[in-house]
């Protein structure tokens, strides 16, 4: 593994004992607004400031929260405080690693969409930069690569992983989940390439996994990919579990162009009306989540 990215250092286990239901959300990018959209409309109630479901779903983001969308710093806010507040479920993306890194000093590129989140970085106080450090690290420190939820029926993970792997944790996997299958070259863009792990997949658990935005989302055997390229135009996407439903919001608008994905709809405005609510009874969910061995931790910080 590359040992200038940066894993989770402390983080819960592998395993929850939350058998759901689950509403599985793909990349976010920034894209605040949509969001918010598909929280109302999976019907989410926004109390106190927090989203939560009134039969107790638990929401479950597959990482890439910031970056190339027009609200980063807040998308990471809300996503954090639901996880808080036990209503949500986070695992990182390859673009959480690179802010983590980017936000204990290390030298990382600026470039793919990161200029966003930079430049509201700086549009803080140095006070307030330090607390979002803080809380976006509290929140990346604190979860692992992949989930294994609902008995080992279902995992998610940003990028995929493959049916070896599940249960395990290794250099190797954890650099997997963060950026999938990469052959080591990139392309005439710059982009990495990425091969096809899905189509080989012969696992019983359902994966549910982001990151290689695709026009459609589906079920490839027994795998589902639900970015659909919000930031680029296409939709948000929900996957709810055991329903196996989709549920999407069109992007409001192109934020970022990317060489490798066109959308296939226009994007379209969607009302969008912030509702506050009468509040919930507490969602225990921490509980019932056991932490991670400690031999196993001294692999997640290099």
């Amino acid at each position: 593994m590359n040992k200038k990215r940066l894993v989770p250092k402390t983080f819960l286990s592998l395993k929850s004992t939350i058998n759901g239901p689950f509403d599985i959300i793909g990349d976010v990018h920034g894209c605040l607004e949509e969001l918010e959209i598909l929280l109302q409309k999976l019907n989410y109630r926004k109390i106190e400031g927090i989203y939560k479901h009134p039969d107790g779903r638990t929401a479950v983001y597959l990482g890439d929260l910031a970056d190339r969308g027009p609200h980063c710093l807040d998308t990471v806010k809300l996503v954090k405080g639901m996880v808080d507040a036990g209503t949500a479920l986070y695992v990182p993306g390859n673009h959480c690693n690179k802010l983590a890194r980017y936000l204990i000093g290390r030298n990382v590129q600026v470039k793919h969409g990161m200029e966003r989140t930079v430049e509201e970085l700086k549009e803080l106080t140095e006070q307030e930069r330090k607390h979002f450090a803080n809380q976006f690290l509290e929140l990346y420190n604190s979860v692992p690569p992949y989930l294994i939820l609902d008995h080992g029926k279902l995992v998610v993970s940003h990028a995929g992983i493959k049916e070896d792997m599940i249960g395990r944790l290794s250099e190797r996997i954890i650099d997997f989940c963060f950026y999938g299958d990469a052959n080591g070259e990139v392309d005439s863009d710059g982009l990495p390439i990425r091969r096809d792990w899905a189509k080989n997949y012969k696992g019983k658990p359902l994966i549910v996994y982001g990151h290689t935005p695709v026009p459609e989302a589906k079920l490839i055997n027994n795998t589902i990919d639900i970015d659909q390229g919000c930031c680029m135009g296409g939709y948000l996407t929900a996957f709810r579990y055991p329903e196996k439903e989709i549920v999407q919001v069109n992007a409001l608008a192109v934020y970022y162009d990317s060489p490798r994905f066109k959308p296939i709809i226009s994007p379209k405005k969607e009302p969008f009306e912030e509702e506050e609510h009468e509040p919930l009874p507490p969602f225990p969910y921490w509980d019932h989540i056991e932490r991670i061995p400690e031999e196993l931790k001294d692999i997640y910080l290099r």
